[in-house]
């Protein structure tokens, strides 16, 4: 039976990266649907918000030339949404897949905890669905826009972006789908690749979780009724095993994360007693 697949992104319908994960599983013998913000969605996360109207959530068909037959939604909606809509059907049969990406600009470290793209992934993964989130590391981090909170988000530069290595990406997350699929379904991966041809990759490297992103979001200036912000380079030594080390190898970087889990080191005992009456007796 053929793997039904989800192709999403939060950088929006028109993105490079998502027409070359979505052409890559294709060419793999899978059953794919593409639905993708109509706009740009960084710095999403796992937000559920859409444009409605009438009460209906706004989707458009849309044609890519590179995906003939292909049905493809541009969705007025963040990227969590859209993912959750998919899997209650409303692109045709639920995904048993979602690869979100590709990316324009990596999501490493703590700051994937704001990434639109691996938001989508979380919430596949929350309700039931193998989630992956691919991303391509296009940038320096002075390019960083602040929307995404500390994962570095590139203004969009067409021609330069149809340049960059979105097939090493692609190829990188579709080689670790079988690994994904074998993994319980809770957790995600979370694939970073460098901006190379695929013959100069060093490797794809098992990664634990930087502790800052590519850069920070700082207050640089707070006035009545006004608070700009600006993005800096973190300034932290890198650590060796990162996803933020392996990069900078010219490695790609794969991290498995759990999208919901319970804390059991935090202390809540004596709270099983009886519930209090109003008195405040039990």
């Amino acid at each position: 039976m053929t793997l039904r697949v989800l192709v999403t992104n939060d950088d929006g319908i028109a993105a490079p990266g998502l027409r070359w994960l979505a052409r890559t599983a294709v060419a793999r013998g899978l059953d794919v649907v593409v639905a993708a913000p109509r706009e740009e969605a960084s710095g999403a996360s796992a937000a559920m918000s859409a444009v409605e109207r009438d009460g209906r959530v706004v989707v458009e068909e849309h044609h890519i030339e590179e995906l003939p037959g292909i049905p493809a939604y541009g969705v007025a909606g963040s990227p969590g949404l859209i993912t959750l809509i998919a899997l209650h059907g409303a692109f045709g049969p639920a995904p048993e897949v979602v690869l979100s990406g590709i990316n324009r600009g990596a999501n490493v470290g703590r700051a994937v905890l704001h990434s639109g793209t691996v938001g989508a992934a979380f919430t596949a993964a929350a309700n039931g669905c193998h989630g992956m989130a691919v991303s391509l590391d296009v940038l320096a981090p002075h390019e960083a826009t602040a929307g995404s909170g500390g994962a570095a988000v590139a203004v969009p530069h067409p021609e330069r972006d149809e340049r960059r290595h979105w097939a090493t990406a692609a190829r990188v997350a579709l080689d670790l789908l079988p690994r994904l699929t074998a993994g319980p379904r809770e957790s995600v991966l979370n694939v970073n690749s460098p901006d190379l041809p695929y013959d100069r990759l060093r490797g794809v490297r098992r990664a634990t979780l930087a502790g800052f992103g590519q850069v920070q979001m700082t207050v640089a200036e707070a006035g009545r009724g006004f608070i700009r912000t600006a993005l800096e380079e973190s300034g932290q030594p890198v650590e060796p095993g990162t996803d933020v080390a392996w990069l900078a190898e010219g490695c790609a970087s794969v991290t498995a994360l759990r999208a919901i889990t319970e804390a059991s080191d935090v202390d809540l005992s004596g709270l099983d007693g009886p519930v209090p009456g109003p008195d405040g007796t039990g």
